[in-house]
């Protein structure tokens, strides 16, 4: 059974019914921060294959009645993570309708201005699991890279609901319904350029090598017939 590169509504769908049937009850994932769970595995410093990733999901792993269910739970997921490698391919300004992050959002996200919605938290929460599998690399690109560490700002923002000051000890300030809004915004332009990074990480460079030098004592290379110390190496 070959994965779809994307899910359709229907599919969606039965992911979210399964999951909360088979997976929140027992501390796995629901749609939304198994959204944000893949994406960092697909902008993430390491490919996690799905045998490591898969377990995190479930929480406690279910029971399939046959090979045949577990074959088409693992079609959804498969599909679920093909659709976040390629949405982070694309910035916000082209992102196709079918690649949008899926998290919950109110049927009119403008008119709503209720500080209480913790929109995107979800979807953080399952990022930040995502990085856990990869941890120390992760920590690396943080360490090199100050703009990344401004990204996981934001993301910790959506997930702890508080912007956190230079006093680590002090109370955060609750963030807004509007600025989790401009943060999910956002969303797409991060995956793409942590996509652009780890590629960019990813690529083989060739070393840049010095021209041999002469012995200084050897006939010069350019053909003056003098030792290359009297000569270029003078």
């Amino acid at each position: 059974m070959t994965a779809p590169a994307y899910l359709d509504d229907a599919a969606i769908e039965r992911l979210a019914d399964l999951l909360e049937q088979r997976a929140v009850p027992f501390k796995g994932f629901n749609l939304e921060a198994l959204d944000g769970f893949l994406s960092a595995l697909a902008v993430g410093p390491d490919t996690v294959p799905m045998s490591e990733w898969e377990p995190a999901v479930w929480g406690t792993p279910p029971r399939w009645s046959d090979s045949d269910e577990r074959a088409q739970v693992e079609n959804l997921l498969q599909g679920h993570a093909n659709m976040a490698g390629a949405r982070v391919r694309f910035g916000d300004d082209d992102l196709p309708d079918h690649l949008a992050p899926l998290l919950w959002l109110p049927e009119d996200p403008e008119s709503e201005a209720d500080d209480e919605l913790d929109v995107g938290r979800d979807w953080a929460m399952g990022f930040f699991r995502g990085v856990e599998l990869r941890e120390a690399a992760w920590e690396q690109w943080l360490d090199e890279n100050d703009w990344i560490d401004e990204v996981f700002v934001l993301l910790d923002r959506l997930a702890s609901g508080e912007v956190l000051g230079e006093d680590v000890e002090a109370p955060g300030t609750p963030i807004s319904y509007r600025e989790r809004l401009e943060i999910i915004a956002g969303l797409p332009d991060m995956l793409a350029d942590l996509h652009h990074h780890r590629i960019d990480a990813l690529t083989p460079r060739e070393p840049i090598r010095r021209a041999d030098t002469p012995d200084r004592n050897a006939m010069c290379t350019c053909g003056s017939g003098k030792k290359y110390k009297k000569c270029c190496g003078a």
